[in-house]
């Protein structure tokens, strides 16, 4: 409740405080807003440790449906994971704000909708039943909707504001018909009578079927991925960072919560489902990362990536679990689990690096930066350890749960299905895929941002960005290295989720103690994250000791050769753009991309390339084409004579009457 209220309160604060002195969303909202994420941790810690579940109703709601709030291992771990990421935001808000004091921007709507925004975050993590659920939902998503919308001089965010929005309507209307399938079987729409109810295989689907599409929509899965590197990119970058790094894991929350929890008895052919799309979504989503070269749309494309890997660490668990095997369905949950949080961390972290060059340097595109690292240090390392995190490199958190899904997908020789067994084998060569080409994507990223020379004056004018979103930054980069350094910790506490829902843990996974993590078995596979950690530090102390005073030192310097040409300017630098051309040439078939050049008479001849997702033709260039053949349609009615308009009255009076006689 305190974490509730001090989000309700934070809102407020930004709607009143604001509007009369600017100064107060940095004094007051934003605090606020730290404290309830502060809040929500302590809670979801408090939630794990115990393992059991808290309930409690609110004087709210209707008469015969009131609200009611649950915690239980599942809601605390996402409290967790919201908690950390959202005491980082307001911290680095702080000082990222500022900017927005001296411009047009109006201050009110980002302080009421931000506090609103987590509070339908919070809500929906607690909800114990579907009214109170789909209320939340629908509160993070207008709130978020006029967040995306907050610079909305700019016809691009007004466009991915009314993107987002419609198909978060979508998304909802799905989760409620979901929801009503299932109330349907059990005659209440608490949760406590759908958890007891369970539907035949047939209606159990359609519910499986109806949460996936509304859930997979908010989680930005393909091909119902559109909204997401549009609307990600276009709010201020602490929110985007809440909105990459915590709502998308809300709707995998709310599928979880719906699938494993509500639906009842689990069925691998949902797995088959979820692991298809789940590895299209990692692999067309890192090739489209690859492409951009806009900082903001990157790390949105990148988060569809990693939505992927989530999904499909809970395929492999539902099909794992669906064919009898409990031990290993909990580990690929786990797997899942790890991730989501790791996903939380790392890109919680970059979005914040993007939004601090933004602070300072005022640029979006790659091709326009470099250099950067000498002139914001703190950032450009903070902005490394996150890359080095999402490239899945050890001993950072990213490879933890990228090996532990691997891990579960080579248990795959347990099943007997041959489908099965054909199946994943062929996820995991695509995650293994999607992790080398996320590799290439941060290398393209931090190369051509933090190294090199500046590309412009406004670059090369950044300066460091206040101490606020330092911290902010610190403290995620701090949560990457520790979530990869100590997994056996991390996973004895996200261990709770599994034991909650399916009654079953990893037990072996620390039995070796904090050393060693062994998922399956001792005799399997088992890693040592501090052992690595200390082999990397005493291979960096070898080489700066062989650099000082070994034979190294010796070597000798002078300029580079040019080949006899003008000395090297930043115009020589590699580009995003050069970067990625021999992945654009191997993966063009999955693109539209349209590359040339433009040469018109007496003009200097450019390069033209733009690459399109292919989606947008398949699926939603269709969709706009009927509605616009049906708009069409709609509009001859208005004829703009009254005997016209009169024969429609009649025509549906005639029509109701009939249907009423039925």
């Amino acid at each position: 409740m305190a974490a509730l209220g001090l989000a309700l309160a934070s809102s407020l604060a930004g709607l009143f405080a604001t509007a009369r002195r600017p100064a107060l969303l940095r004094g007051l909202s934003l605090p606020l807003f730290a404290l309830s994420g502060l809040a929500a941790l302590a809670c979801g810690l408090l939630a794990l440790a115990d393992g059991g579940s808290i309930t409690l109703q609110l004087p709210l709601g209707l008469p015969w449906l009131p609200w009611q709030l649950r915690l239980d291992a599942l809601s605390g771990f996402f409290l967790v994971l919201l908690g950390a990421l959202t005491l980082a935001v307001g911290i680095y808000g702080v000082g990222y704000v500022r900017d927005f004091e001296r411009g047009r921007d109006q201050l009110p709507p980002l302080g009421a909708f931000s506090g609103l925004f987590l509070l339908g975050m919070e809500l929906v993590l607690m909800a114990d039943g579907a009214y109170l659920f789909m209320v939340a939902w629908e509160l993070m998503t207008l709130s978020s909707y006029f967040l995306v919308a907050f610079q909305h001089d700019n016809a691009a965010n007004r466009r991915a504001a009314f993107l987002y929005l419609l198909m978060g309507h979508i998304s909802g209307l799905c989760i409620l018909l979901a929801f009503g399938v299932l109330a349907s079987f059990s005659g209440s729409f608490a949760f406590a009578a759908m958890r007891a109810a369970h539907p035949d295989f047939l209606w159990a689907s359609v519910a499986f079927a109806l949460a996936f599409t509304g859930f997979g929509i908010k989680a930005g899965l393909v091909p119902v991925h559109a909204w997401l590197p549009e609307a990600h990119p276009a709010a201020p970058s602490h929110i985007s960072a809440l909105m990459s790094g915590a709502m998308l894991k809300v709707a995998v929350y709310g599928f979880l919560r719906v699938v494993f929890d509500l639906i009842g008895p689990l069925h691998w052919q949902w797995g088959v489902v979820v692991l298809t799309v789940g590895s299209l979504s990692a692999l067309l989503g890192v090739l489209l990362a690859l492409m951009q070269t806009d900082l903001k749309r990157l790390l949105a494309y990148s988060s569809v990536e990693n939505l992927g890997i989530v999904f499909i660490g809970l395929g492999l668990s539902l099909i794992f679990l669906g064919t009898g095997h409990r031990l290993l369905g909990a580990l690929a949950l786990v797997a899942a689990l790890y991730h989501a949080l790791n996903h939380a961390l790392f890109k919680g972290l970059l979005f914040m690096g993007a939004g601090a060059i933004l602070h300072s340097a005022h640029e979006r595109d790659l091709d326009r930066m470099g250099g950067l690292l000498r002139r914001m240090p703190w950032t450009g390392t903070f902005f490394l350890i996150g890359s080095l995190a999402i490239s899945g490199l050890p001993p950072l958190n990213g490879f933890v749960s990228e090996w532990f899904t691997f891990q579960a997908a080579l248990q795959t020789w347990q099943l007997h299905s041959g489908l099965l067994r054909t199946l994943i084998p062929v996820a995991a060569a695509v995650l293994a895929l999607s992790a080398a080409l996320a590799a290439a994507a941060f290398v393209k990223a931090y190369g051509v941002a933090f190294l090199g020379r500046a590309r412009t004056r406004q670059v090369r004018r950044a300066r460091q960005v206040p101490v606020n979103m330092r911290v902010g930054q610190g403290l995620l980069a701090l949560g990457c290295l520790a979530a990869g350094v100590f997994p056996s910790t991390v996973i004895a506490w996200i261990v709770r989720v599994p034991q909650s829902l399916l009654g079953s843990g990893l037990p072996q996974a620390g039995a070796q103690g904090w050393l060693w993590l062994t998922p399956v078995s001792p005799t399997t596979a088992s890693y040592s994250a501090p052992g690595v950690l200390l082999a990397l530090l005493v291979l960096a102390g070898l080489t700066a000791w062989l650099v000082h005073w070994g034979a190294v030192r010796r070597v000798r310097r002078s300029d580079a050769w040019d080949c006899g040409l003008a000395p090297p300017t930043p115009r020589m630098q590699y580009t995003a753009t050069g970067f990625a051309q021999p992945l654009r040439r191997v993966f063009g078939a999955w693109l539209r991309v349209d590359e040339g050049v433009d040469a018109g008479e007496g003009a200097t001849p450019r390069h033209r390339l733009q690459i399109t997702d292919r989606s947008w033709a398949l699926f939603y260039a269709p969709v706009v084409r009927v509605l616009d053949r049906l708009t069409r349609l709609v509009t001859r009615m208005q004829a703009g004579h009254l005997r016209v308009y009169l024969a429609w009255t009649l025509g549906t009076l005639l029509l109701l009457l009939w249907v009423v006689t039925l």
